[in-house]
């Protein structure tokens, strides 16, 4: 079908797409209700008006609660001044922004050629990708913590790896996932851009130390090694390896150590490859893929780190396979699983999205198309600057105005959320920042021991 060629034909077209997808979230997935904003916010306001404790606080009437770094804690304090309701709004702005700064790294300039109907195109179809519908609808942090590392991978891109390393650094504060790109700019040998990184995460997380001690101690201590506190790790929600591991029965620590150490090996080849030739977009999407694999939880909302490796895909010249892929991640199909995941058919719909991730890891391609390559002008003199040693010497997607490289996009966490034994319903099913009720939570007043998790659904 020929797209529409008058603007009446494309307003229509959108008001018919809009239409859509309207009645789609409506009806099919479930709306969180911002659960996880509510958790952030409770915490907050708890903490400071109320004089409690960061780790202790649980939303009324569940056992859930606060389970990011203690950072994210104080970089979450201007929300002591708000109201809730003003929280939200927040919420929903910032994160629209930062999709918005996304798009715009990673396809460049080619959405600005289509104007207001590019724009509600894009819209409509991100509105049905299911982890970023999540993170809207929980209120989430996935969104802006992809914005801050993609905005490294376009300052490496651009030529301007001196500058590179903040967004890295304070991502990797809020939550230890990003991290694991602070090793790929080793790979990389782009020391500086790691050195600045690491600092920035050590300088954030002595913040924390300084304005909350008791909750950094026992976080760093205790809450950081308890992954029960973030949810059942046989949840349909968790596309991890050890989501996998954990619904077939495996619980041996070695066997998914062992998985770990396998997709490390291949993302270090991959990825030290794909940046030694200058393609920094894919060399951040493959570590936003091993990030959502390695991860003992990584809930469907957090594979919003697949964005890039798709963009990867459709400047590569894969628009279908990219299309199709899309297509998957919107369908909430793992969710067909979530009563009973046994089976042959169990072990492979309920892991969907893991085996779409494991599948771009090893065969996301990090070589430009031909017709993307750079050129020089004809006029240009046979000679040319010394090439500087903080870039690489083949990189010849950087000069390309609007993009991150010749391929396309960079590094790559829906639904319902940990599961941890709730039942399943629209707007109190959380997932990933929410945690039970720990077993030995940071106060020591007797009142903690009053929390307990509800039993798994049957």
């Amino acid at each position: 079908m020929n797209p529409p060629r008058t603007d009446r034909g494309r307003l229509l077209l959108l008001l018919a797409l809009a239409t859509a997808v309207t009645a789609f979230t409506a009806t099919v997935p479930l709306l969180r209700d911002w659960f996880d904003l509510r958790v952030y916010y409770g915490t907050v306001d708890s903490w400071i008006h109320h004089g409690g404790r960061i780790y202790d606080y649980r939303v009324p009437g569940t056992t859930y609660g606060f389970t990011y770094p203690p950072f994210a804690a104080v970089a979450m304090l201007p929300m002591a001044l708000l109201p809730l309701s003003a929280a939200i709004a927040g919420s929903v702005l910032l994160n629209a922004a930062a999709l918005a700064w996304i798009g715009r790294i990673l396809t460049g300039r080619r959405l600005s050629r289509f104007g207001w109907y590019g724009a509600g195109l894009a819209v409509c179809g991100l509105a049905l990708f299911e982890p970023v519908r999540d993170t809207f609808s929980f209120g989430q942090v996935n969104l802006l913590l992809l914005a801050l590392v993609l905005t490294d991978a376009w300052l490496l891109a651009t030529g301007r790896g001196s500058r590179a390393g903040w967004g890295i650094g304070l991502a990797a504060a809020v939550k230890l996932t990003p991290a694991l790109f602070i090793g790929l700019l080793l790979l990389a040998g782009r020391r500086r851009a790691a050195a600045v990184a690491t600092a920035v995460a050590t300088g954030a997380t002595a913040l924390a130390v300084w304005v909350a001690p008791d909750a950094s101690r026992f976080y760093w201590t205790r809450a950081m090694w308890d992954t029960t506190r973030v949810g059942r790790l046989d949840y349909v929600s968790n596309q991890s390896l050890q989501g996998i591991l954990a619904r077939l029965g495996e619980t041996d620590r070695a066997a998914w150590a062992v998985a770990v150490l396998l997709v490390l090996g291949v993302w270090a080849v991959r990825a030290r490859g794909a940046a030694d030739a200058g393609e920094w977009t894919a060399a951040f999407a493959l570590t936003g893929l091993t990030a959502c694999l390695i991860s003992p939880i990584t809930w469907v909302h957090h594979l919003v780190w697949l964005l890039p490796a798709l963009a990867v895909l459709v400047r590569a010249g894969h628009p279908r396979v990219a299309g199709a892929l899309y297509a998957v991640l919107c369908t909430s199909v793992v969710w067909l699983w979530f009563d009973d995941a046994s089976g042959v058919d169990g072990f492979l719909g309920s892991n969907t999205y893991t085996w779409i991730t494991l599948g771009l890891l090893l065969w996301l391609p990090t070589g430009q198309p031909r017709a993307a390559r750079f050129r020089l002008p004809r006029r240009a003199k046979a000679t040319t600057a010394a090439p500087s040693v903080d870039e690489p010497t083949t990189s010849p997607a950087r000069v390309q105005p609007g993009s991150l490289s010749g391929t396309g996009a960079t590094a790559a966490g829906s639904a319902a959320g940990p599961g941890r034994g709730l039942t399943r319903r629209a707007s109190s099913e959380p997932t990933a920042a929410t945690c039970p009720a720990a077993p030995n939570p940071q106060s020591s007043s007797s009142r903690a021991s009053s929390y307990t998790a509800k039993p798994p659904p049957a």
